[in-house]
């Protein structure tokens, strides 16, 4: 039995004037962003760090340096898992729109960049944690990561998802800090040099089980390289105006919550391993608290737990077991 979970999909302006909604995600980028004293002064510097950067990379045909503006949009998801018109929010990612101001034209980017999800929150949050309390030996449960693989694969495959977007997503991540990178010799215009790790990290099993593989580069004037993670061929299935709308809108969020890696004084070499203890880098003009921000994925995955995986825990188990593409 394959049964199918309506999707419905919202949409709000990420600009200046955006306030997170109460099912928004409040350790998601965006919306910490937003939050406290300095909440408008974040968001424009943030987006202009965004624009400011989009232009450095697509500098052809671009004398000034002001042609292009990113524009993004909050890609909210909510499942309705029995019909009923109960939905649960399983889904945030970010689309990228590019305004050509030489041509008077509006480009469509890329959908996913951003990934946040309540779900997730819980498996690493709750369900890991749990798993390895009290044992020696770190370790992940049997399945782990399988039921949110194919909640998003359903997703991505869904009529509302086709209804809205043309291309399949691409999200874009940091590097991890536990494996090692090693330079190829292959560079691409807009990407970069790609890098090639030296073993999988969780992070990539839980992607692969989302039917999405990475690759890794290190863009133009960038110091660390950054994770692509997609579905198809990355190279051949973008633009290369698509491309630079991702890299300069989640390189922005890295140098702010990821300072130490990707705002680093110093690039990454031949043979690279991110150090989140590195002391030498800059930090940005721009107010974040992480430490806060751990404490709200745990608090997040005990909210998807109460109001998602409880009380559809039979439906979820069944349609897993028999969900095929």
């Amino acid at each position: 039995m394959n049964k199918e979970f309506t999707f419905t999909i919202k949409s709000i302006a990420f600009d200046e004037n955006y306030n997170p909604s109460e099912n928004t995600r409040i350790t998601t980028n965006f919306a910490n962003l937003a939050r406290g004293n300095k909440r408008q002064e974040n968001l424009r510097n943030a987006l202009r760090m965004i624009d400011t950067r989009f232009n450095t990379l697509a500098h052809w045909d671009n004398p000034n340096g002001d042609r292009y503006a990113v524009e993004l949009d909050i890609i909210s998801v909510e499942m309705d898992v029995e019909g009923k018109g109960s939905t649960f929010p399983v889904i945030e990612i970010l689309k990228t729109n590019i305004v050509d101001r030489k041509n008077n034209e509006r480009i469509e980017g890329i959908v996913g960049n951003n990934f946040s999800s309540y779900v997730r929150d819980y498996d690493f949050s709750v369900l890991l944690l749990e798993h390895n309390k009290n044992k020696a030996e770190f370790s992940t449960p049997d399945n782990f990561g399988e039921l949110h693989g194919k909640i998003f694969k359903c997703f991505v495959n869904s009529d509302a998802y086709k209804a809205h977007f043309k291309k399949p997503p691409v999200i874009c991540l940091s590097v991890s800090s536990k494996n090692t990178y090693h330079r190829t010799d292959y560079q691409h215009p807009v990407l970069g040099v790609e890098y090639q790790q030296n073993a999988l990290s969780m992070t990539d099993h839980y992607f692969k089980k989302m039917g999405l593989q990475a690759r890794y580069f290190m863009p133009p004037e960038s110091v660390a390289p950054l994770a692509f993670y997609f579905a198809g061929d990355l190279i051949s299935d973008y633009t290369d105006l698509e491309l630079v709308s991702t890299i300069s809108t989640m390189e922005t969020f890295q140098k702010i919550y990821r300072p130490e890696i990707y705002n680093a004084n110093s690039a990454a070499g031949k043979e690279y391993q991110p150090k989140l203890n590195n002391q030498d880098y800059a930090l940005t003009q721009i107010v974040y608290d992480r430490e806060e921000r751990s404490q709200l994925a745990i608090e997040q995955g005990r909210f998807t737990e109460e109001h998602f995986i409880k009380p559809y825990r039979a439906i979820l188990e069944q349609w897993s077991a028999h969900y095929v593409l």
